[in-house]
């Protein structure tokens, strides 16, 4: 690969805002010269919405950028290091702005920290998984060398984890925020994909662990080193993943082929509680597919009244919806031009943010307000799914209208191929 040409930062490593916030320089330049230097590229989000990163691109030259969000414009630094990274590498932002890098070369999985530096880009190496001599069986596994990958960023920012895919089991990493470098820290039997925060502490982890050719949902809880639970089984005989969770709320977005068989449906339910998962029609979309990938924080313990964003694919592409169980209505909008798709967040007072790159505008930001809720009758409405009593996602009880403790619920009978979620223990 041909060595690239990338303008460096200032002195301070970020560019210098021009009056009204737009940075200039360079970069911009660059990308209305070479329009491959706004190709999309996945976006990964700080879980408190500050930073993303990803792999950007300039002729055949791919290198890491960083996005600052939570000033009073976005505006990215272009993080080159040493020489071009390859297309595979996987980059994710930290709480302090650094990027964690993970590369890939002769059966080594290297991870290092990037920041801008003035003239240049720093790079703090962490050190390297050999996945030969990772403790797990994945060195036995043909594909074992591609089969570690970044999860989503931690809620405290400081951390980072890794999935390292074996043949009979998964081994979990952590691959940044450590004391002395990687450190395995949990093995999961079976072979898992996801990856999903249930609490804002970054103590348990739900992931898809598939084993006897079905897939469920299961807890990992790093707080008693990796111990594994149940947290989602539908029926015996369905593919159950866990697709998006939000701590505040308990509201879980499933994905099921239970009341379906053969056909993987979006449902929805509340962690802790002991109603059924739903499966609403207004989540089944002929000729396309539905994507969570943000809901809004913040509605403590108002479940039914969290913004969910989707990505909408279809045969004209990609675009957005957005949904509120409460509302039982999938409202479709396009998307900015640009955009990176499957990135974005919720703000907590409910303002869509969707990030987009386009040869004229290499960092923007879209702003979509979401729809008023539209209140409904009936029962996938109303207050009772959040089951006062039932363990929320801090282990504690839920409270009454009173404000005090209310009293445990007894569990009840629920219908056939809708059984509740398992109970979250976190104490």
């Amino acid at each position: 690969m041909t060595a690239c040409a990338i303008e460096p930062t200032t002195e301070d490593g970020e560019r210098e805002p021009e009056e009204g916030g737009r940075h200039t320089g360079e970069d911009e330049r660059g990308a209305e010269e070479d329009p491959d230097r706004t190709a999309a590229a996945p976006l990964v989000i700080t879980a408190d919405g500050a930073y993303a990163a990803r792999l950007a691109r300039r002729g055949d030259c791919w290198f890491p950028e960083r996005w600052t969000l939570d000033g009073p414009e976005p505006y990215a630094v272009p993080l080159p290091g040493h020489q071009p990274e390859e297309p595979g590498t996987q980059v994710q932002p930290m709480a302090d702005g650094q990027v964690l890098v993970h590369r890939r070369a002769a059966g080594r999985h290297t991870f290092t920290l990037l920041y801008p530096t003035g003239p240049g880009t720093g790079e703090h190496p962490l050190g390297a998984i050999d996945h030969r001599d990772a403790g797990t069986d994945a060195g036995t596994d043909p594909g074992g060398d591609a089969g570690l990958r970044l999860l989503p960023p931690a809620p405290c920012g400081r951390r980072a984890y890794a999935l390292l895919v074996g043949r009979r089991s998964t081994a979990l990493w952590l691959v940044a925020g450590g004391a002395f470098g990687p450190e395995r820290v949990a093995e999961v039997p079976g072979r898992c994909s996801g990856g999903v925060w249930l609490d804002r502490a970054g103590r348990m982890l739900a992931l898809d662990r598939e084993t006897g050719g079905r897939t469920k949902a299961v807890v990992v809880d790093l707080g008693r080193g990796g111990e594994v639970s149940p947290l989602l089984q539908i029926t015996a005989d369905s593919d159950d993943r866990l697709l998006l969770a939000d701590p505040d709320s308990g509201l879980l977005l499933i994905g099921s082929d239970a009341p379906s068989p053969g056909e993987p449906r979006l449902g929805w339910g509340v962690l802790g509680s002991t109603l059924p998962v739903r499966f609403p029609e207004s989540l089944r979309l002929p000729g396309g597919a539905l994507t969570p990938f943000a809901i809004q924080p913040g509605q403590v313990l108002l479940p039914e009244s969290c913004a969910v964003a989707l990505r909408v694919d279809g045969p004209c592409g990609s675009w957005v919806g957005t949904w509120r169980p409460a509302d039982r209505r999938l409202r479709q909008c396009a998307a900015p031009e640009g955009w990176l798709p499957g990135a974005g967040l919720w703000t907590a007072d409910g303002e869509l943010r969707l990030p987009y790159a386009t040869p004229a505008v290499p960092c923007g930001v879209a702003r979509v307000p979401a729809p008023d809720p539209v209140p409904r009758p009936g029962p996938e409405s109303g207050s009772g799914l959040a089951s006062p009593g039932c363990p929320g996602p801090d282990g504690d009880r839920t409270r009454g209208s009173s404000g005090t403790p209310a009293e445990p619920c007894a569990p009840r009978p629920v219908p056939l191929q809708q059984a509740p979620l398992a109970r979250l223990v976190t104490n």
